[in-house]
């Protein structure tokens, strides 16, 4: 009874024996598994800090006064760059619709969407017309320097006007390197390279210009309103406040494309800027902006 008593004790040791064993040889093999798992993980970068996405528009921030206005800056990612939005510009005189193409200057689009959201140009005056053939808006103070608190790179501008011969009547004539902009264009004014704001022009008489001015749509109705406040001229002429207050109670842009005007206005001979208007035509006086 003793001997059989001692060898159910020897056993019961061993199966608790094995029992550890295989415990232990489970837990090791988890343990190596993990291992294994976690150094694939660290090989492929996986423990790397999440990347940060180049920005696909660049809003460089400047400092609130002097008629800018900090309303936030709109997304840098995820930017719309295809299909085609409406730009609704309510004014005294009537409507002017225009078609904005993401696709050429998808940042431009992106700054006026998220400022329009922002009620940015509503209860503004457009402060400035140039040879009565453009009309200047989005500046909250109508001083020709206030804008958000932003600035973004130009997009989309006009090619370069073709370097032209000698002329032959006076050879030592500077060479005109302005280029046209024809009637409908929508574009923007700065102050130099890349310093977009919110202030845009709108051309209802083909115009020449530098090359210097970002197109970023296509005015689609409402001409016949431009062309009513151009016919008021400016004071100054030339460059100067419109005599006919061009003030905008509102200004929306939407996703949808624009009901386009069956009969839009026909362009007319492109104006040439006058002696006395300054070298860079939508340039403000202050800020240039």
């Amino acid at each position: 009874m003793a001997r059989a008593k001692t060898e159910r004790q020897i056993a019961r040791r061993a199966a608790a024996a094995r029992r550890r064993r295989q415990w232990q040889a489970g837990i090791g093999g988890a343990v190596a598994l993990t291992l294994l798992v976690l150094a694939v993980i660290w090989k492929t970068g996986g423990f790397d800090p999440e990347p940060i996405r180049a920005s696909e528009c660049a809003w460089t921030p400047i400092d609130a006064g002097n008629g800018v206005t900090d309303v936030g800056k709109p997304r840098t990612n995820d930017i719309v760059k295809n299909g085609v939005k409406t730009m609704t510009i309510a004014l005294g005189q009537g409507t002017v619709t225009t078609k904005l193409d993401p696709s050429k200057a998808p940042c431009t689009v992106e700054s006026f969407t998220y400022l329009a959201g922002k009620k940015f140009f509503d209860n503004t005056t457009c402060h400035r017309m140039v040879n009565d053939s453009l009309l200047q808006c989005g500046d909250p103070s109508a001083t020709g320097s206030g804008g958000p608190a932003y600035r973004f790179p130009d997009e989309n501008n006009p090619p370069p006007a073709p370097a032209p011969s000698a002329s032959a009547a006076d050879p030592s004539a500077p060479a005109d390197t302005n280029v046209l902009y024809p009637a409908g264009t929508v574009a923007m004014a700065n102050s130099g390279v890349d310093t977009n704001g919110s202030q845009f022009f709108l051309v209802f008489k083909d115009v020449k210009l530098p090359p210097n001015y970002t197109v970023f749509g296509t005015i689609v109705g409402g001409m016949d309103v431009l062309t009513k406040i151009g016919e008021g001229g400016s004071e100054p002429a030339n460059d100067g406040k419109p005599k006919t207050e061009a003030k905008i109670s509102s200004l929306t842009v939407t996703d949808v494309a624009p009901q386009e005007d069956p009969t839009p206005a026909t362009s007319v001979p492109a104006s040439t800027p006058a002696s006395s208007a300054p070298a860079t035509p939508l340039a403000s006086a202050s800020s240039k902006s």
